[in-house]
C-alpha cells in the first residue's frame, strides 16, 4: 500500500480491511460448530459489509480529496503503510488465505480480536484525512468497531 497520497486512497485501504473482515467472520461461520459463535461472526460479518459500503459511498463523495502537506511526510505514509502491512488481516495473506482459515475457536476469537484492535487503529487514523464533515461516520465506525472488541472479548471469557 506504499504511495497513499489521496484521502480516497486510504478510503481504498479501509474498504479493503472491511472486506477482507468479511471473508473471515464468514469463514468462521462456515467453520464454528458452537450456535451462539456462527451468530455472533455471523453478526460481525454483517458489520463489515454495512462499514465497506460506509467507506464506499465516502470515497464516492470525496472524490480526488488531497491529504494535508503532514500527511505526504515520507515519515507518515510509511507509518500508514506500516499499519496496513502489520494488520491482523494482511498478515494473514491474501483473500483467498483467509477463506482457509482454521484454528480453534479460542484462536478464532483472539485472531478476530487483533482484526478489530488493529482495524481501530487504522480508522483513529483515516479520521485526520476526511474533511470536517465527513467525521462522523468514521466516529461511528471506530465506536462499532469497539464494540465488537468489547462483544469478542466477552465470548473469549466463556
Amino acid at each position: 500500500m506504499a504511495g497513499i497520497f489521496k484521502a480516497t486512497d486510504i478510503l481504498l485501504a479501509a474498504q479493503e480491511i472491511e472486506t477482507r473482515g468479511e471473508v473471515f467472520y464468514h469463514r468462521l461461520v462456515d467453520t464454528t460448530a458452537d450456535k451462539q459463535l456462527r451468530d455472533m461472526f455471523s453478526f460481525l460479518a454483517g458489520e463489515e459489509t454495512k462499514h465497506r459500503e460506509i467507506f464506499r459511498k465516502l470515497y464516492e463523495r470525496l472524490g480526488e480529496v488531497e491529504l494535508p502537506a503532514w500527511a505526504e511526510e515520507d515519515e507518515y505514509v510509511d507509518y500508514l503503510k506500516f499499519l496496513l502491512d502489520s494488520h491482523t488481516l494482511f498478515r494473514l495473506g491474501d483473500v483467498e488465505h483467509l477463506k482457509q482459515f482454521m484454528g480453534t475457536p479460542e484462536e478464532a476469537i483472539a485472531t478476530a480480536m487483533g482484526f478489530e484492535k488493529d482495524t481501530i487503529l487504522f480508522f483513529v487514523e483515516m479520521h485526520e484525512f476526511v474533511p470536517a464533515g465527513e467525521k462522523k461516520y468514521i466516529k461511528a465506525c471506530i465506536d462499532e468497531e469497539r464494540s465488537h472488541l468489547r462483544l469478542l472479548a466477552s465470548m473469549l471469557r466463556k
